[in-house]
């Protein structure tokens, strides 16, 4: 059959789509679109796909018309009870045959691992496209990840908004047939208000939709290009207010979600507004009304915000004074909470935290704000922070989530807490680490800066996995209320990123002891699984970061002491694991493993006191033993792990020697049993470090 490819165009247009989630759903209509077409054998080549405010888009560059034919083979009954003793047919044969849609005649008999059968081989006739593109592109359009769909009309459809128009052309050809219960067409619309296109455009091919939407739509239906629009325009308008504009990726993609047709434009407001702290200003500019704020080159916010507007007017001015009218009252929301909340002072509101249930279980926000900062202050004496204000952050880190702006803001908890125990002359330690107790709190986030933040943030993150586990349990695959596995990554980040050498087991029992004697839960076993649920998110934090697997299970089968520790170790495997005698030391250690197992090897001296006798390879073996450990020891007990593997690998040499040129297992007890300590010594140096016998062959 000739190749014939014709290009493909899908476009659904609805009411306004959630602008958060806009991207997410071009790609997935995308993927899911090609994966359907590619089960049903027709192969698309080019794809790209669109998004706007109003329509999802896939436009296919060359698509087959027809699937190929496919070749069938179907096995029937078993040939004894396809024909009697004459030979006839039986009603199992004629049944089979007529299933295939054949005579009797056209059905073989072929031997089977079953035995023999009837078989009926044919060519199934490829469909023609166009019949098959509705469903294949409804399909794909039902697993769209959208958390609740919506009904309109009498219908009985659902989708994530209503559907007003579909755009199905394969060619120059509409594909009949229905999408979401709308039926196919060749006309799509242009913006709202501008252009030609609000009554209709009619397309005559695929590719004329991307340049007729723009050209007399006064749409640009690339994503990409739109965004990419938007971020020009954004910093063209903020330099001329004399700064740069303050947003991340998510602002722009949700901006780029709103508009069909961006124009940037630059407002000010009252500057007596910056008396306010500039989060609650951000979070009120760009939550509420999508605003860009503006930095200064000094670092400062200026009284100015770049807004995008989805219409190109002749009266730009107008726009701009109808954003500052509507800015306004917001920004003097944020300064009335401000000003609000000042009036009481963040430690007049623990008792506040009374009324707020963390867990039915595990009681309200003030009893575990009194742990948070017993715990807190126990971890700052051990790594060197100042223990009253770590205690003083612990007590007072949660009494912003019963102020007006957090209850406004809720991104802003802790933010506010530091800004507001500023206010109240707490001290810059306190208020610093109110403030940043909440990092990490997402992949990528910072520390926080002081040894006092970091102390309230270890302890929060342990009292939250220690309190949840005993009251619920671990999370489940789907669902995490809690934010469990966020917190355990947090809290391993800020013991390793934080150079604080603790050990995580004896963290958990604190943690636990203080939940066993204020809330009365059972926590017997809790350290352990919190613990070995860390250890999974330990295992996920390095394999994100590069490491191989094998270099994390010869370090986790040492059991470290502390998470810093495994770090250090680590990282010292892997530079190991580069150097040429990496691969036979792995070999010789899974070696020697095996031995000892099998031979049931007694309890091996240490390193330093094995006994050098019989063969020349086992007293050189020895001696290399004893120069080796007293070079590695006492890099081990300093933790300079790197070092130590580096001294050991002197024993590669030495190694091959022995197993060349000794028999392990001697006839001799008193040889058998010098050998297989010598060999435990030797394991037994290295395992100080990590097991090596993990590293490949």
């Amino acid at each position: 059959m000739a190749d014939d490819r014709r290009p493909l165009l899908i476009e659904i247009g609805t009411e306004e789509l959630p602008p958060q989630a806009l991207r997410q759903l071009m790609n997935a209509f995308r993927d899911d679109l090609v994966k359907e077409l590619a089960e049903h054998r027709l192969a698309p080549e080019g794809v790209r796909a669109f998004a706007t405010p109003r329509r999802l888009a896939v436009y296919i560059d060359g698509l087959e018309a027809r699937q190929a034919d496919e070749r069938i083979e179907r096995f029937g009954p078993k040939a004894a009870a396809a024909f009697d003793a004459e030979g006839n047919p039986t009603q199992a044969a004629a049944g089979f045959a007529r299933s295939c849609g054949v005579g009797v005649e056209a059905l073989e008999v072929e031997a089977t691992d079953k035995g023999e059968r009837l078989v009926w081989r044919g060519m199934q006739p490829g469909e023609a496209a166009e019949a098959l593109i509705p469903g294949l592109a409804e399909a794909a359009l039902g697993r769209l990840p959208i958390p609740k769909r919506m009904r309109w009309g009498a219908g009985e459809v659902t989708f994530v908004r209503p559907v007003h128009w579909v755009v199905a052309l394969l060619g120059e050809a509409v594909i009949p047939g229905t999408i979401l219960g709308v039926p196919t067409g060749r006309i799509t619309y242009g913006h709202r208000f501008h252009g030609a296109g609000r009554s209709g455009l009619e397309l005559d091919r695929p590719a004329s939709y991307e340049g007729l939407l723009y050209e007399r739509g006064y749409v640009i239906a690339d994503f990409d290009e739109r965004r990419q629009r938007v971020e020009r325009g954004v910093h063209r308008e903020a330099e001329a207010a004399g700064g740069s504009p303050v947003g991340d990726d998510a602002l722009l993609d949700e901006v780029t979600a709103l508009v069909e047709w961006p124009v940037a434009l630059a407002g000010d407001f009252d500057p007596r507004f910056l008396a306010i702290p500039e989060e609650a200003l951000i979070a009120s500019m760009q939550g509420h009304q999508r605003c860009f704020p503006v930095r200064g080159d000094d670092g400062r916010l200026r009284p100015s915000f770049i807004t995008v507007a989805n219409i190109e007017s002749r009266e730009p001015q107008e726009v701009r004074r109808g954003n500052e009218r509507v800015i306004r009252p917001r920004l003097a929301d944020a300064e009335f909470f401000w000003q609000q909340d000042r009036r009481t002072p963040l430690a007049g509101r623990l008792e506040a935290l009374r009324q707020v249930v963390f867990h039915r279980r595990l009681g309200d926000l003030r009893a575990r704000s009194e742990r948070i900062s017993r715990l807190a202050g126990r971890i700052g004496e051990r790594i060197g922070a100042d223990v009253g204000a770590v205690q003083r952050a612990g007590l007072l880190a949660k009494c912003d989530l019963v102020t007006e702006m957090v209850d406004e803001f809720p991104e802003l908890q802790g933010i506010m807490g530091g800004h507001y125990a500023r206010a109240d002359g707490e001290g810059e330690a306190v208020a610093q680490a109110i403030g940043a107790h909440y990092q990490p709190a997402f992949a990528g986030d910072a520390l926080p800066d002081t040894a006092e933040g970091r102390a309230v943030s270890i302890a929060d993150r342990l009292d939250t996995l220690a309190g949840i586990f005993a009251a619920d349990g671990p999370p489940s695959a789907d669902k995490d209320p809690f934010g469990l596995r966020r917190a355990g990554i947090g809290l391993l980040r800020c013991l390793i990123e934080g150079g604080h050498d603790l050990s995580l087991d004896e963290l958990l029992e604190e943690a636990t002891e203080a939940l066993r004697t204020d809330c009365g839960v059972a926590t017997d076993g809790i350290p352990g699984q919190v613990a070995q649920f860390c250890h999974e998110r330990l295992r996920g934090y390095y394999l994100e970061q590069g490491h191989a697997p094998e270099v994390f299970e010869a370090v986790a089968a040492v059991v470290p002491a502390s998470p810093l520790d495994f770090h250090r170790r680590l990282h010292a495997c892997a530079a190991f694991r580069e150097r040429p005698e990496a691969q036979a030391l792995g070999e010789a250690n899974k070696r020697i493993g095996n031995i000892l197992r099998r031979a049931e090897a007694p309890p091996p001296p240490r390193p330093e006191a094995v006994e050098a006798g019989g063969e020349p390879a086992e007293q050189a073996l020895a001696e290399a033993l004893r120069k080796a450990w007293a070079q590695a020891q006492p890099r081990i007990a300093a933790g300079e792990y790197g070092a130590a593997l580096t001294a050991l690998a002197a024993l590669h040499e030495p190694v091959d020697r022995f197993f060349t040129e000794v028999m392990v297992m001697a006839e001799d007890p008193e040889a058998r049993r010098r050998r297989l300590e010598l060999l435990g010594a030797v394991q037994q140096a290295f395992g100080a470090v990590a097991d090596l016998s993990h590293l490949p062959g």
